[in-house]
């Protein structure tokens, strides 16, 4: 089965096995949806929570056979945009930067430093070219409802943070870890670049919840990050991560549109490229992302 962009508009979540295990969440069907960039990590599952349209997509893949550095982030946010998804709730598991960001803390990042070189990391290229700001990176809206949400369960959730994307598989070196914290930085993971730079230029709205799970390697009374560490807290945060999608989604849905950040219109002054100098493949090949400028002389 496969969707169309014109489906109706919808709440996206990408994170991990524990949330689509949602309860209430009816009527749910893994759906194929094909994309211009290829396959996205996994089916999408989409069905109707509390009355509104969710899809959730498995950033890794069912069973995470998929790495970070080989996850199609462009096929998976463009599969977002043709299944209707107007915002995306980004779950990310992280290590703390900071001795007050403990394990089992949530952060709700407002920055990011993009460390990452070997990944596909725009829509746009030769023959129609695209500048897209990312100046405020996260949808400030969005945040605020997850913000409200984790307040209404008791989760402790951090209000901002800069999360710097590493390009891994592997984990931080001591040299490296101790280089992120002299920049300020307060978190670190592998997965949230080039997702919201695609985001954006989807106009998409997108929030990412990061989940601390370690301390990278710094701390000097902690163990250095391993898998297996990781994923027992995040099987620990599991349920927190469900409450907070519960109580998010109500008021997500509930949110105006277009959005009052400006992700929706992103790509108003954002496209560089003269409409009679656009590629016509390339413009063919962006007509999900980029259909509602493309020859329309919104550059």
């Amino acid at each position: 089965m496969t969707t169309e962009p014109t489906s109706p508009p919808a709440i996206g979540i990408i994170g991990g096995t524990g949330l689509y295990d949602l309860p209430g969440f009816g009527d749910a069907q893994w759906v194929t949806i094909e994309s211009a960039f290829g396959e996205p990590s996994d089916q999408l599952l989409i069905g109707d929570f509390k009355g509104h349209r969710l899809v959730f997509l498995p950033r890794h893949g069912r069973g995470h056979r998929i790495p970070p550095g080989e996850i199609n982030y462009r096929a998976n946010i463009e599969a977002m945009k043709r299944a209707g998804v107007t915002r995306i709730i980004s779950f990310s598991a992280v290590g703390s930067l900071r001795e007050d960001l403990a394990p089992g803390t949530f952060v709700l990042v407002d920055q990011y430093i993009d460390r990452t070189f070997a990944r596909d990391n725009s829509f746009f290229g030769t023959g129609f070219v695209a500048h897209v700001s990312m100046a405020d990176p996260v949808c400030a809206a969005t945040a605020e409802c997850l913000a409200s949400a984790a307040h209404s369960f008791g989760i402790e959730a951090a209000r901002g943070g800069t999360y710097v994307v590493m390009e891994g598989p592997q984990f931080s070196s001591r040299a490296e870890s101790e280089l992120h914290r002299s920049w300020g930085a307060d978190l670190i993971g592998m997965t949230n670049m080039p997702e919201a730079k695609l985001a954006r230029e989807a106009e998409i709205c997108y929030s990412t919840v990061a989940m601390v799970t370690d301390y990278d390697c710094w701390h000097d009374e902690h163990a250095a990050v391993s898998t297996a560490s990781v994923l027992e807290v995040l099987r620990k945060n599991a349920g927190h991560a469900r409450d907070l999608v519960s109580a998010a989604v109500p008021l997500i849905a509930g949110l105006p549109a277009p959005c009052s950040s400006g992700c929706h219109r992103s790509l108003e002054h954002a496209v560089a490229t003269e409409p009679q100098q656009r590629s016509p493949e390339m413009a063919r090949r962006l007509s999900v992302i980029a259909g509602r400028i493309s020859g329309s002389g919104g550059w």
